[in-house]
């Protein structure tokens, strides 16, 4: 087991998640763990007792699979400032949208490509060393699209960390920011510009 490990089998689950944010998205993908109700977890938890619960014995093959997982998000993620940079180049990679519809209505980066069935399909046809780079509102779906292409064979898949926000609040602030939430009526989910909510904060009233 490396000995660069941060946590070990007594660790809490909050703790494997402080350390290492990408084991949520990992522990699910390789066994199930923390995927619905019945395999989930508590913060306090302990890694070992959850392992155990999903009949997993080798606690250190988990904790180096979680070390793992954590190295390979890390090669796949790419900031805001080197995305606009590369996209400015003679060979810009592919600019994937990952959000939903009505997000992508809402506020879009010129250039990118909304994924839908029919482009997952297509990108499956494309060359194993297609630079992409695919983004979602924070940088959290975004990370899953690219580590499931990643998982495919394509070697050039990355994750923009933070998402369409941080590009508009560090790249082109002409982009608009916003907030997803649920209508209190419906339940349904919808999106409203940030900017109304910090008029709103402020005591102001929107025109």
């Amino acid at each position: 087991m490396s000995t660069s490990l941060k946590i070990t089998g007594n660790s809490t689950m909050q703790e494997v998640l402080d350390n290492y944010p990408s084991a949520q998205r990992a522990l699910f993908r390789k066994y199930h763990i923390g995927g619905c109700h019945s395999c989930g977890y508590e913060p306090t938890d302990i890694l070992e007792t959850v392992a155990a619960k999903h009949n997993i014995t080798d606690i250190n093959e988990v904790l180096n699979f979680i070390e793992e997982a954590e190295q390979i998000d890390q090669r796949i993620k790419v900031s805001p400032a080197d995305v606009a940079a590369s996209m400015k180049s003679p060979a810009p990679p592919r600019l994937i949208d990952v959000r939903t519809p009505m997000e992508w209505e809402t506020a879009k980066i010129p250039g990118a490509e909304l994924i839908t069935e029919e482009l997952s399909y297509q990108i499956m046809q494309w060359p194993k060393d297609t630079a992409m780079v695919f983004y979602c509102q924070h940088g959290n779906r975004s990370m899953d699209a690219a580590a499931y292409f990643a998982g495919h064979g394509f070697t050039n898949a990355k994750s923009m960390t933070g998402g369409i926000d941080a590009w508009s609040v560090s790249i082109d602030p002409s982009v608009p920011r916003y907030e997803a939430i649920r209508d209190l009526n419906t339940g349904r989910p919808m999106v409203r510009p940030l900017r109304s909510v910090v008029s709103k904060a402020e005591g102001c009233v929107n025109p």
